[in-house]
């Protein structure tokens, strides 16, 4: 009876955390069963005319941008922790500052500022006295324009993660390599890249997938890709859209899915782990003379292209012609914005924090397996998520209205796809995997025997939480809260797609008024979604600037490492 008892209540601890798990997860399902669903030959017909481009597209912007992402992080992850030359201080948490800045700002900054018309080349015709057919210049709007713009907002994901391999890696390893004559980057190529590689793939795998999920910088640089077809699918003026859009999402799907296997089996077979649990202050190579300002250059460069440049011209055009709206953009959509913002991230540290503590007071094979399902949603495309919520909600509106139209003769409308309810669900698929992630990390330095000793004491399962978890949480709920607050603010797929009606944030604010080529008007609102974007970065970079494990904070050279699995010193 006992026994019973235990089981019986070990279900209802499960429950909550399943009843979560189906509800973000449910979009994901929807997109997959959508393949056997009739188009009406609409389906066909994009197989036939533009898949082959939006897959050739996709594929190359991958590849592209993984390339030089990796390229631009591993190495000035590895400069600015294991060289020491002009700058080295302040680059190494410059270098995180892209993050503030969404890709497709860098993209309306970059084709503003390069194309026919812009500033560059009208200035080049004016010093040379040059005509239209005199000169050649590199298109922005392209393939490589869009592989360059998207790899200066993404390299910090790179370079976060190898920073953080190469700050927890074996000193004696990297003394070793010294005595036996190896210089810095016969150092960094033998060794340290080596042990380095789980993180960096895992920071790749970040790239990809927010390079499969852009959607405003292809766009803006006119390359069909999977992101763009999927929006342009749905707003056609037809009936079977939705149903199409849901196939083309299938596919990306597909695709997602591939990448998060073959990322999963890298981790798997990879084993660096060091056995020391001893800490000293990592070796530094001393650059001199031309080597140490080429490597300052160099590490300046990404952060001047990434953040620099696209700040100081939207600062400059909304200072010269800033969008004569501007009140009505900080008190409408600025609005608008943060009450999402507000209500989303709130949501998210409900639902992770019950997610988390159910795991904690009840891990089992099924809670350990929903909780790595729920967080699918941040490797799904914004638009995909999108998709995926508005096919049952779409259904469900119109059996809604065929059921009031037969019962009382009158039909209500959009109700559930013309409110926030459904963009409000779709930001939950999209980060509750961030709030989540941060919320498990703060329980994991929760020490376990104060669980023990609190059930001990007779405290009951709520009395632990509220009491002990809750309040030693309040630094990782706080950072949770913010990091999803900011995601939902520059988000634009899923908000385009899910908005309500005459429901306009920021980012979609800004969207249009760069597509309708009035960027000196977005600019406004640019510079507010970047100010925003600061937060993140300001978090990481207090992060990264902790002493290393054993060092002592007291050392002007000591660097910290993000909690993260891999090697130890």
């Amino acid at each position: 009876m006992v026994g019973g008892n235990k089981r019986v209540r070990s279900w209802a601890g499960q429950a909550p955390l399943v009843l979560i798990t189906l509800f973000v997860a449910a979009p994901v399902g929807v997109i997959a069963m959508s393949l056997g669903r009739d188009s009406g030959g609409l389906w066909s017909h994009l197989a036939a005319t533009v898949l082959p481009d939006y897959v050739r597209n996709t594929v190359l912007l991958a590849l592209g941008v993984t390339l030089l992402t990796s390229v631009l992080g591993v190495a000035t992850a590895w400069l600015v922790t294991l060289c020491r030359f002009p700058g080295q201080r302040i680059l190494r948490w410059a270098l995180l500052l892209p993050l503030a800045i969404p890709t497709y700002l860098n993209a309306y900054a970059y084709t503003d500022l390069l194309q026919f018309s812009g500033p560059v080349q009208s200035g080049l015709r004016e010093t040379f006295g040059w005509g239209a057919r005199d000169y050649w210049f590199p298109e922005v709007r392209s393939l490589s324009g869009a592989i360059l713009i998207l790899a200066l907002g993404l390299y910090p994901y790179v370079y976060l993660a190898a920073r953080t391999a190469f700050l927890e890696q074996s000193v004696c390893v990297l003394e070793v390599g010294r005595t036996l004559g190896l210089g810095p980057w016969s150092n960094f190529a033998r060794i340290a890249l080596p042990l380095a590689r789980p993180s960096i793939i895992a920071g790749l795998s970040l790239v990809l997938m927010e390079t499969l999920a852009e959607f405003g910088a292809v766009q803006y640089c006119a390359v069909d890709t999977f992101a763009t077809g999927i929006y342009r699918t749905f707003k056609r003026p037809d009936p079977h859209a939705l149903t199409a859009a849901a196939q083309l999402s299938a596919c990306l799907l597909l695709l997602v899915g591939m990448l998060i296997a073959v990322e999963a089996l890298a981790r798997r077979s990879a084993r660096f782990h060091n056995t020391s649990t001893r800490y000293r202050e990592l070796p530094s190579w001393q650059l001199r003379g031309a080597k140490a300002w080429l490597a300052s250059f160099g590490c300046a460069l990404p952060v001047l292209w990434g953040f620099g440049i696209p700040l100081g011209l939207f600062a400059l055009r909304s200072w010269q012609h800033g969008d004569a709206r501007a009140r009505e953009t900080f008190l409408e959509f600025g609005r608008n914005s943060f009450t999402l913002a507000s209500i989303a991230s709130l949501l998210a540290v409900f639902l992770a924090v019950m997610m988390a503590l159910g795991q904690r007071l009840h891990s089992t094979a099924l809670t350990r397996f929903m909780t790595r399902l729920s967080g699918i949603g941040y490797a799904i495309p914004g638009g995909v998520i999108a998709i995926g919520i508005l096919v049952p909600v779409t259904w469900l509106d119109h059996r809604l209205n065929t059921l009031g139209q037969t019962l009382f003769g009158v039909s209500p409308g959009l109700v559930l796809g013309g409110t926030a309810v459904a963009i409000i669900y779709g930001y939950q698929t999209r980060f509750l995997a961030v709030s989540l992630n941060l919320v498990q990390a703060g329980l994991t330095r929760i020490q376990p025997s104060l669980d023990g000793a609190a059930r001990t004491l007779g405290a009951s399962p709520a009395r632990m939480v509220r009491q002990i978890h809750l309040p030693m949480l309040r630094g990782s709920l706080l950072a949770a809260g913010l990091l999803v607050f900011v995601d939902v603010i520059k988000e634009l797929p899923a908000t385009l797609i899910l908005r309500p009606f005459n429901f306009d944030t920021l980012a979609v604010r800004v969207y249009q008024l760069a597509s309708d080529e009035r960027l000196a008007e977005a600019s406004t609102g640019a510079l507010a979604i970047i100010f925003i974007g600061l937060i993140p970065v300001v978090i990481l970079s207090t992060m990264l600037d902790r002493s290393r494990p054993g060092a002592t904070t007291s050392s002007s050279d000591s660097d910290a490492p993000l909690a993260a699995p891999g090697a130890t010193s």
